[in-house]
């Protein structure tokens, strides 16, 4: 559903240049931070400690290198 928003210019730069940093669009960074305030995310760690209990330290590791790749987006992608 579409969501329109009217940020102050210079909120906009700021979300901007996080989302660049984060490697994130500006869309996917706002949506990440409401998500974040409503308490409907945990933080990695977390959901990893949580998913990977049973796991070794090792095979813990293993898993979060592993999912990292779900944290970054490709710009051109939304191009």
């Amino acid at each position: 559903m579409p969501l329109s928003l009217r940020i102050p210019p210079e909120k906009e730069k700021m979300i901007k240049k996080a989302a660049i940093r984060a490697g994130k669009t500006k869309s996917a960074y706002i949506i990440e931070a409401v998500d974040a305030k409503l308490g409907l995310v945990n933080d990695r760690e977390k959901m990893i400690r949580k998913l990977a209990g049973w796991l070794s330290h090792d095979e813990a590791e293993e898993l979060r290198k592993a999912t990292e790749v779900f944290n970054r987006i490709n710009n051109g992608d939304w191009d």
